[in-house]
């Protein structure tokens, strides 16, 4: 900064002179025209309004100044710099008016043109139903147990009090891991969970287990060689038939409508005794329609099979059958999907095409 000029002349402080502002405010004025683009503006701004430029160097002049000469040369320099901001604020409007509309024509989409959409994906019906009743158990305070798909012939059968020549041991019903006689089979229930979860996690116990089991029969439209099961077990002191039948009316209503019920009718299973068939309520007619096709007139629809869990069942597992006493069950998941969604042919679940899963969206 210059030193005090007690004998002011203008022309000593050449900075202040009127033809050196006037020289830098037209100078600013032309390159804020001549700026193409709100960079080049900015560019521009500092150049001529920045810390150095001239008119900021000028203004720092007037301290040097005598006061009865401030006045003139701040007035000066301060309306240099106005016209000068005044400039650069119309400038950048004119270009941010430009960019927007520049920006509406290199951005635009014609929403009338054809889009080239790809089909969403649909989970597996299979899948989200055998998800819905693993939520209606964890709900109930149930845990969802798994076990092995190959399976030691032990658990699959000895555990679960299949004698040594029944009929489900034969390879005509049970697929063999090579070689026949190692004693692995594919599981043909799931029922061997609960051999597994007696064993490993002790009683009171509450599970359920969802999984693919395997068998021998030939593909149609009733029957795979490879379908999905949930086995249900419930082991505790005081157990009864009650709670069995309780557990599977709740079952019946979460998956096919509130009022829909079960029955039990006497049959015979290695690892139950006693032991029932459960039909299920036709949820087409409630019972009602004696021409009903989902029931033929009957009112009951066969769903699988129950009863209190054997003895021998029990002790193989280690479990005192004096104390503790249980029910156990077990359906068709593809089955139930049938019944709950009117498919007819269980091939169609299995075939891999997606308008079949497309149908069901996410959620079933």
């Amino acid at each position: 900064m210059s030193g005090p000029n007690t004998n002011y002349d203008p022309v000593e402080v050449a900075a202040l002179a009127p033809e050196a502002v006037e020289t830098a405010r037209d100078a600013a004025l032309a390159a804020i025209a001549a700026a193409a683009s709100l960079e080049d503006l900015k560019a521009v701004r500092s150049a001529h309004l920045g810390d150095k430029s001239p008119l900021a160097l000028a203004n720092r002049e007037i301290g040097a100044l005598p006061p009865s000469a401030k006045a003139a040369a701040g007035k000066l320099v301060g309306q240099a710099k106005g016209v000068v901001n005044q400039a650069v604020a119309a400038r950048q409007s004119e270009l941010e008016t430009e960019r927007d509309e520049r920006i509406l024509i290199e951005e635009a989409v014609d929403v009338t043109l054809p889009a080239a959409r790809r089909p969403l994906g649909r989970r597996h019906p299979i899948e989200l139903m055998s998800e819905r009743i693993a939520d209606m158990f964890v709900g109930m305070g149930w845990e969802i147990a798994e076990g092995p798909e190959v399976e030691a012939e032990w658990f699959n059968f000895d555990a679960l009090n299949f004698d040594a020549d029944h009929p489900a041991r034969q390879m005509q019903d049970t697929f063999y891991v090579e070689p026949p006689d190692g004693g692995l089979v594919l599981r043909t229930h799931t029922s061997p969970v609960q051999a597994r979860s007696l064993l490993e996690r002790g009683v009171p116990i509450a599970i359920a287990c969802i999984g693919r089991v395997f068998r021998t029969d030939e593909l149609d439209a009733t029957h795979m060689p490879a379908f999905h099961q949930v086995e249900g077990l419930c082991v505790d002191e005081g157990i009864t038939m009650a709670h069995l039948k309780g557990t599977l009316d709740t079952l019946a209503s979460h998956l096919f409508g509130d009022g829909i019920t079960t029955r039990l009718r006497p049959s015979f299973f290695p690892f139950t005794e006693p032991s029932a068939e459960m039909d299920l309520r036709c949820f087409a007619c409630r019972g009602e329609d004696p021409n009903c096709r989902a029931c033929k007139g009957t009112g009951w629809i066969e769903w699988g099979g129950c009863g209190m869990v054997n003895r021998n069942v029990l002790s193989a597992c280690g479990i005192d059958p004096d104390r503790y006493s249980g029910f156990a069950f077990g359906m068709g998941i593809d089955r139930a999907l049938m019944f709950r969604t009117g498919v007819s042919d269980m091939r169609d679940m299995i075939e891999g095409d997606v308008r079949f899963d497309a149908q069901f969206g996410m959620e079933i």
